[in-house]
């Protein structure tokens, strides 16, 4: 317990100490973010690249009591090898957010990068537990840690949009897997969170609002990296995959920041790399709170989060039941209170079933190809377009095509007519008009009406007239009609 309450005394005191040091500097350099009026809030440059000082006072304090302290690091590091291990990953994720702060980078690239640097931790042995006694799957706990690196490394990225968040949030993601630690007697991670727990703190000191300095990537991201290897490690007390739900639920926010952003990003039919103005803590800015109510609302959230967690690791599994089922409905109920547009029309679409009806629509419509497709002659095109338009439940049908007309009068209308539609055809002069009933039309009738007008090749219909009608003057020629000259037969 001394040695943690040195190295976290160290750490705190460094990094009071090198952050304004490291302020001043970026200041001088220009290593500045400057705001943009769109998503970031704050008013004037402020040195972005705190990931240094942090850093720097991590390494330092936990090298100085291995260094200096031998024989009491050795009492208390139960987890020596693997965490000497996970430096090179650790310092590898450091540099990537370093070149972005600096030079930038592309999105794919720094997650690539990333992805490296987390296979490397997993091959060290930051490994997710599955199911002991069953090698068969044990394959599996690869790519799942290698995902839940990379995903808690850009789940503290993303929530770093607003003074004193990602690093509140991070100490608050700290603090617990060190209570946690402490619990365990795991005290190899204790030494190894107690150090970031002092960085934090310090930072939170100049980064709160209104913050002189930002984490930037090279501290977003080495947080979010070296907290998801903490909670590989806190996960191995137990032998089941069960054992990363506490550590789930202490990294819940900037976890379900991800988790909604992705979510949002889809539903907009947008890149999911590309930024916005969506993240929980805009939404909360936006209804006109105050940047410091944000951040004291989130991390009131963060501390729920963390007494769960620590109350489902430490209890029975059927009491833990209970927590994680309690996690969920508080969950649930913040997100709908956040009343994303995107998550409340999927919802009445699913509750209408306008989604199944899209798709049966799509699905109609695929057929409707199929057959127009199959045609080989005006009439069977006729047929497969009258079929098609008596299931989308439309009044009256009128095509005119390469001369000719057909009409359809359809009883299983919907009402009286109240839309007409238009269809020009785009391989040559023809045009299809239909009437509907009802006050709306349905969603795929668009594509429906898409697929007449580009589907049917007048041209080439007209030319089968044309065949056709000379093939019946040459069986009229046959039949004993009147004989016409050589001239007249090829003119024909």
């Amino acid at each position: 317990m001394y040695a943690l309450l040195t190295v976290g005394t160290l750490a705190l005191v460094l990094c009071l100490i090198l952050t304004p040091i490291c302020r001043f500097i970026f200041l001088k350099l220009g290593i500045t973010d400057k705001p943009d009026n769109v998503r970031k809030v704050h008013t004037r440059p402020i040195p972005r690249i705190g990931g240094i000082p942090i850093a720097i006072s991590y390494a330092l304090s936990l090298g100085m009591i291995l260094k200096f302290a031998p024989q009491s690091a050795s009492l208390v590091v139960q987890h020596r090898d693997l965490l000497w291990s996970l430096f090179p990953a650790v310092g590898m994720v450091f540099l990537i957010g370093l070149t972005d702060d600096l030079l930038g980078m592309r999105a794919w690239h720094k997650l690539a990068a990333q992805i490296v640097a987390a296979a490397w931790a997993v091959a060290m042995g930051a490994r997710i537990p599955l199911l002991a006694g069953h090698p068969e799957i044990d394959w599996m706990m690869y790519p799942l840690s290698v995902l839940w690196l990379v995903g808690c490394t850009n789940a503290f990225n993303l929530i770093d949009g607003m003074d004193g968040l990602a690093s509140g949030v991070g100490l608050f993601a700290t603090l617990t897997t060190l209570l946690a630690a402490i619990l365990q007697e795991n005290w190899g991670l204790a030494l190894a969170t107690v150090p970031l727990a002092g960085c934090l703190l310090a930072f939170l000191r100049y980064n709160f609002n209104p913050a002189s300095i930002f984490l930037g990537d090279s501290g977003s991201l080495t947080i979010g990296f070296l907290l998801g290897c903490f909670g590989v490690i806190w996960s191995q007390k137990s032998a089941t995959l069960l054992g990363m739900l506490a550590p789930m639920m202490a990294f819940s926010l900037p976890l379900f920041e991800v988790a909604l952003s992705i979510g949002r990003r889809f539903l907009r039919n947008q890149p999911i790399f590309q930024p916005d103005r969506g993240h929980i803590h805009h939404l909360l800015l936006g209804r006109g709170l105050h940047p410091r109510v944000v951040a004291l609302i989130l991390y009131a959230a963060c501390g729920i989060a963390a007494v769960l967690s620590l109350l489902q690791s430490s209890l029975s599994f059927h009491f833990g039941g209970s927590i994680i089922l309690l996690f969920c409905l508080l969950a649930l109920f913040g997100i709908r209170r956040l009343d994303y547009v995107e998550f409340r029309t999927a919802t009445q679409y699913l509750r209408q079933g306008r989604i199944l009806k899209m798709l049966e629509g799509e699905i109609h419509i695929e057929n409707y190809r199929t057959s127009m497709q199959a045609a080989t002659n005006i009439d069977e095109y006729w047929s497969a377009v009258r079929d098609a338009c008596r299931q989308m439940e439309f009044c009256t049908l009128h095509m005119t095509i390469a001369g000719k007309s057909f009409s359809e009068h359809f009883s299983q209308g919907n009402g009286e007519p109240s839309w007409q539609f238009k269809v020009n055809l785009k391989h040559g002069d023809g045009q299809i008009i239909l009437t509907r009933g009802g006050e709306t039309v349905p969603p795929a009738l668009t594509g429906f009406l898409r697929l007449l007008r580009d589907s049917i090749d007048v041209r080439a219909l007209a030319q089968e007239i044309r065949i056709e009608e000379a093939s019946a003057s040459i069986a009229m020629l046959k039949s004993g009609a009147p004989r016409m000259s050589q001239a007249q037969e090829i003119e024909v």
